[in-house]
């Protein structure tokens, strides 16, 4: 095998699609516990959400024929019929020219199509002043219209997100069925290197400061670490602790000894470990260029660089992906933070700042949001988004092909 031929990132990302395989053991964990693991079953919805036609913002239940013609110059005018309250079934019923009041929330009452805002009209001793006209639909959220019986909501290999989590509240879901919790191993290798709780060093010596950063990114993604410590640059007892800790892990780390020098083991001990063996031994990046990747018996081996920058570089963008791989997780490669280009027009008022939820996607190699259009209540607009667009307080809108930063969520 010759090693140390370079691959190119997008190369390494084919590879580590083509090869990291997803683990199979699965566990039901309660909502409360179930942030961030992934998702192994399908989610169908038994019921619709909201189960009732409600209203979305405080105000009366009307017809909304009977507020045409509104204005601030020219008001309309409609008998109050009664009041919902929250948690009850309408008792009152929206007749020609009636207005039932309505909480954020409440049950639109029998014969109403709409709701006009508080602030759009006046109680004037029963009588409803309407400085507004509403259309057909207005200020209300119809029974299915969040999510509808029957209907998937969610599939096998999503990220449990808040949203998502949310969303299965909504249907009465308690538990799910997940991908258990990863558990990977780290170990640093060189004769260099002293824990880093070591307050005195001597001369050459470097503390061991890669096992914080990396055992950190991982447990910001949900996986649990075993450190194996530091093992001296021998090559039986580098083989005899990385064998040792490869057996109880999912996927084994090792920091040191990734390059070509004569006392860089990473390889041959990774190769000892089990076949396939090492299919990555050099990237075209820096820093990061010395890293190997590897399967041993269906297990992913990382051999990261010793420099703490680059360790930590070359995990973020590769540990992470293969971790989520091996986590059942379905891949999108989408950034967390970018500019991309809006797909439509989105007015704004000046002085207030609006954030816009969007769906990201790649065209022609260029990053494009599309707007997720919906009522504010709707649970759903969340669960389809990639991220966030803030339109400033100083804009009136954006235009189609404007450039807008986007705040992507995982």
């Amino acid at each position: 095998m010759q090693f140390f031929k370079v691959k190119t990132v997008e190369e390494t990302f084919a590879l580590i699609e083509e090869k990291i395989p997803a683990i199979r053991q699965t566990e039901v964990r309660g909502l409360e516990e179930a942030l961030h693991y992934i998702l192994a079953e399908p989610v169908i919805a038994k019921e619709n959400v909201p189960s009732f036609d409600r209203s979305t913002v405080d105000g009366y239940a009307v017809r909304a024929r009977d507020t045409y013609g509104s204005s601030e110059s020219m008001p309309g005018f409609l008998t109050i019929a009664g009041e919902v309250k929250m948690g009850e079934v309408p008792t009152a019923k929206v007749g020609p020219g009636d207005a039932v009041y309505v909480p954020t929330g409440g049950m639109l009452p029998v014969g109403s199509d709409s709701v006009i805002m508080i602030e759009h009209c006046e109680d004037v001793d029963q009588l409803l002043n309407t400085y507004k006209q509403v259309a057909p639909g207005e200020n209300v959220i119809r029974a299915g219209e969040d999510i509808k019986k029957g209907e998937t909501i969610l599939t096998p290999g999503v990220k449990l997100r808040p949203q998502e989590l949310g969303a299965l509240a909504s249907l009465g879901v308690s538990a799910v069925t997940v991908y258990r919790k990863l558990k990977v191993g780290y170990l640093s290798s060189g004769d260099e290197i002293v824990p880093y709780q070591t307050q005195a060093l001597l001369e050459g010596q470097i503390r061991d400061i890669n096992y914080l950063t990396i055992a950190g990114l991982a447990n910001e993604w949900n996986v649990d670490v075993i450190y194996g410590g530091i093992v001296r640059d021998d090559y039986q007892e580098f083989q005899q602790q990385a064998r040792e800790l490869y057996e109880q892990v999912d996927c084994l780390i090792l920091s040191g000894g990734s390059s070509v020098g004569a006392k860089d083991y990473t390889t041959e001990v990774i190769q000892s470990l089990g076949d396939p063996g090492v299919f990555v031994h050099g990237i075209s990046i820096k820093p990061g260029k010395p890293t190997i990747l590897a399967m041993a018996n269906r297990k992913p081996v990382i051999g990261l660089p010793g420099h703490p920058a680059s360790a930590m570089i070359i995990f973020k963008l590769f540990g992470e992906r293969i971790l989520r791989k091996l986590k059942g997780e379905v891949l999108e490669r989408k950034p967390e933070r970018i500019f991309a280009k809006i797909t439509k027009n989105i007015p704004s008022s000046m002085g207030r700042s609006d954030y816009i939820r969007v769906r990201l996607f790649e065209k022609e190699g260029e990053w494009w949001a599309e707007p997720i259009i919906g009522k504010s209540g709707l649970i759903t607009t969340l669960v389809k988004s990639d991220g966030i667009v803030e339109i400033s307080s100083e804009k009136e809108g954006i235009s189609q092909g404007d450039f807008v930063p986007v705040i992507a969520s995982r």
